[in-house]
């Protein structure tokens, strides 16, 4: 077995980060991060309630999760579960036993590249998860792996302590240093939108936001 793993539990995020977090939707996030940053390619297995959490993260050999219950005895509530399993799905990854510890012990989600098992208890629930795929095979408990290092999960670099919000729209990730202003571009963000979903609502034909997009982009009559 590897032991080469990191004993360093990320810091959680504070309880006014994770309300603010909770007024705003993934796609003002991504829309304040150039639109370049977040994973793509997981699916939401669960049907309510966002995700939102710092990253602990594990690398792990396709098929095999031993470092994932190493993980476990890491958890501090705030945390979300980061796997990186090489995008393989020829054997779950975590089932409904690791979900029901790490739900108790305050992990606010997982995120797998890789596959899960026992669906039914995700898809029925509220405990955030999103993965690659579904396998009913189980997982080997061999290693190698680590723990709290850089991950990459669809497409994007996951590090340990990266803030993850998730929900229907699908998953966004940035530093920790990052939180305060993002917030505060999303929170402006919104209420842009508002004021647009309140024109729109007037009916009137010509509005003040579509001619401005029009004339932006050389359109403008």
């Amino acid at each position: 077995m590897d032991t080469r793993t990191s004993p360093v539990v990320p810091p959680v995020l504070e309880r006014r980060h994770v309300e603010a977090l909770e007024g705003l939707v993934t796609p003002l996030l991504s829309d304040n991060l150039d639109r370049l940053a977040g994973v793509v390619g997981l699916t939401r297995y669960n049907r309510k309630r966002k995700l939102i959490g710092t990253a602990l993260t594990v690398k792990t050999r396709p098929g095999d999760n031993l470092y994932v219950y190493q993980a476990l005895s890491l958890l501090r509530p705030g945390h979300v579960l980061v796997i990186d399993a090489g995008g393989a799905l020829e054997n779950a990854i975590v089932g409904e036993l690791i979900k029901l510890y790490a739900e108790q012990h305050g992990c606010t989600g997982f995120v797998v590249d890789g596959a899960i098992r026992d669906v039914a208890c995700f898809e029925t629930g509220d405990f955030p998860c999103y993965a690659r795929g579904i396998q009913h095979r189980g997982p080997y408990k061999s290693g190698p792996g680590r723990l709290n290092v850089p991950v990459a999960i669809g497409g994007q670099v996951v590090c340990p302590g990266d803030v993850l919000v998730g929900d229907e729209d699908g998953l966004v990730v940035f530093p920790h240093s990052d939180i305060d202003r993002l917030i505060e571009d999303a929170t402006r963000k919104l209420d842009q939108e508002n004021a647009i979903r309140d024109e729109i609502l007037t009916g009137r034909h010509e509005q003040v936001w579509l001619t401005a997009v029009l004339h932006n982009g050389g359109l403008a009559p």
